[in-house]
């Protein structure tokens, strides 16, 4: 029974994507934050939909956390979970992404109209200024910046080198960076077609300022603080 609903819920997450993508297509010429409130009730109905089929649900600790204003976001990436669940989860926000999803027929077409900052990973330094470029232009339109500083997708408990794109863009521009961490992949599996069923954690930790830091030891201790709060919710179960 388990595989049968998540075979279901995945047949509705990818119907629902592609008309969620011709839907924004449709209404390209409706300002960003309208375009990224059709995403949000997009995404809400996706996550009533997994908890319904699949009994997955998430709770949020650390919301008092959120610091006034718009600022940089970086969280571990286990999951497509959190592609979805963070639009519901933060405020108005872009993402930092590889250019590749934007090619995705449907599905990209309303993820280019989110304004996303749609990077080259193998351009290295250059990808890295694009970011802190754009990321500042973003933010002085008030969205908020989310990055996954893994770059992809890794299995829970693994650990990969963070990439210093969000550390520069929250020096550059002198605004805080958001750790939040999560247990997703515990039950949404990286390229995994079966959902279990439970509760997802997600932690938002305290703002790091990164007013007199340079950029490694800034990545570093944003990496710290998510792996700390992993941690915790791993010895939690």
């Amino acid at each position: 029974m388990r595989q049968l609903r998540s075979l279901l819920f995945t047949a509705y997450l990818m119907l629902s994507a592609c008309a969620f993508g011709l839907v924004m297509a449709a209404l390209f010429f409706l300002p960003h934050r309208v375009q990224f409130a059709l995403a949000r009730t997009w995404a809400r109905g996706v996550l009533w939909m997994l908890g319904a089929l699949c009994g997955l649900r998430y709770v949020v600790e650390g919301a008092e956390h959120l610091p006034a204003g718009n600022h940089v976001a970086m969280s571990n990436h286990t999951s497509a979970w959190e592609t979805v669940a963070f639009f519901v989860l933060l405020p108005t926000q872009v993402w930092v992404l590889k250019r590749e999803l934007l090619w995705i027929p449907f599905v990209g077409w309303g993820l280019r109209l989110l304004k996303p900052i749609a990077i080259d990973r193998g351009a290295g330094h250059r990808a890295v200024s694009q970011v802190v470029e754009q990321g500042q232009a973003r933010l002085d339109d008030g969205l908020w910046i989310v990055i996954f500083p893994e770059g992809t997708r890794v299995l829970p408990g693994q650990q990969r080198k963070y990439g210093a794109s969000g550390a520069m863009l929250a020096i550059a521009s002198g605004r805080k960076i958001v750790p939040i961490a999560h247990d997703a992949g515990e039950y949404w599996p990286r390229r995994g077609l079966l959902k279990k069923p439970g509760l997802i954690r997600v932690v938002i930790g305290p703002p790091i300022d990164p007013a007199g830091k340079e950029p490694r030891a800034l990545t570093e201790e944003i990496r710290a603080s998510i792996e700390s709060q992993s941690a915790k919710i791993a010895a939690a179960k």
